[in-house]
């Protein structure tokens, strides 16, 4: 069941999402070359506790901690491992959900670890991108294909990634994962329509190489669990925010920085018109 939120939980969820993007942003300065991928959880953990939150992760599904952490050719669910130390030129993911007064919110976010190659860049930067073109096509009247059609036109048609499909995006709040499901793959026209006060994921997976994943399990014997990286080895990146769909508009629960939003929604909003996919 899809529920509709009204505005007191969008001002709940939004109130979440500052917390949340809180985090990302106080890991700007933390990720650098050196560090264990626990170190970040430990951020994390204390940031979201310290703001009087929940980490929401923590116990959900039998998961043990705050954050998900996955490096290079990880593509998503890798636990913050302490063997798991950041080098220079890395790629990470930092995924979490955190909990304020029971309202929810989602984001994942991609760091260079020190300098990165032209082709790592390349790829957070295309990933960074789709992520947006979603969230300018999350507009009532929309149908959940169109959000889906710009993120895998132009990961893969343009750009040659592989978008992956096994992975996808979610309705949120107040649970952590709620219908619908949010595909970053389709047929534009098709699916469900959007309505006013959904709230929503959009967190592409962008592979450098094909689009098939496979699991991965722990080497640690007292953490049975399975995550997931590329079948090829080739890196991945993902981006996401949660997002409520507005009369005015997507709005992003889960900003980081306004301005930034705003000149990427202002370049996907342009390159849907020039490509004939804004409705």
């Amino acid at each position: 069941m899809i529920t509709l939120k009204s505005q007191r939980e969008i001002e709940g969820m939004r109130e979440s999402g500052k917390i949340l993007a809180g985090v990302h942003l106080g890991l700007r300065d933390i990720i650098k070359p050196g560090i264990s991928a626990y170190s970040i959880e430990e951020f994390a953990n204390d940031y979201i506790v310290s703001h009087g939150a929940t980490p929401s992760e923590k116990g959900f599904e039998g998961y043990k901690y705050a954050t998900c952490v996955d490096v290079n050719d990880e593509v998503a669910h890798g636990t913050p491992r302490k063997d798991l130390i950041l080098q220079e030129g890395d790629i990470v993911k930092v995924d979490m959900t955190v909990n304020y007064k029971g309202y929810e919110s989602d984001s994942c976010w991609s760091y260079a670890v020190g300098s990165v190659t032209q082709e790592t860049s390349d790829l957070m930067e295309v990933t960074k991108k789709s992520l947006y073109l979603g969230i300018a096509q999350s507009i009532a009247g929309n149908r959940l294909g169109d959000i889906g059609y710009a993120i895998q036109h132009y990961t893969e048609d343009e750009h040659g990634y592989g978008d992956v499909r096994e992975l996808c995006g979610h309705g949120i709040g107040p649970t952590m994962h709620e219908e619908p499901d949010v595909l970053h793959y389709g047929e534009p026209g098709r699916g469900l329509r959007l309505k006013n006060g959904m709230t929503i994921t959009i967190e592409p997976m962008i592979n450098e190489g094909t689009l098939e994943i496979v699991d991965r399990s722990l080497k640690d014997p007292n953490d049975d669990w399975i995550y997931y990286a590329s079948a090829d080895g080739s890196w991945s990146a993902q981006y996401e925010h949660t997002l409520a769909i507005t009369e005015n508009g997507p709005e992003i629960l889960t900003s980081q920085d306004a301005a930034e939003d705003e000149k990427y929604l202002a370049w996907a909003r342009d390159y849907l018109k020039e490509h004939n996919q804004n409705k």
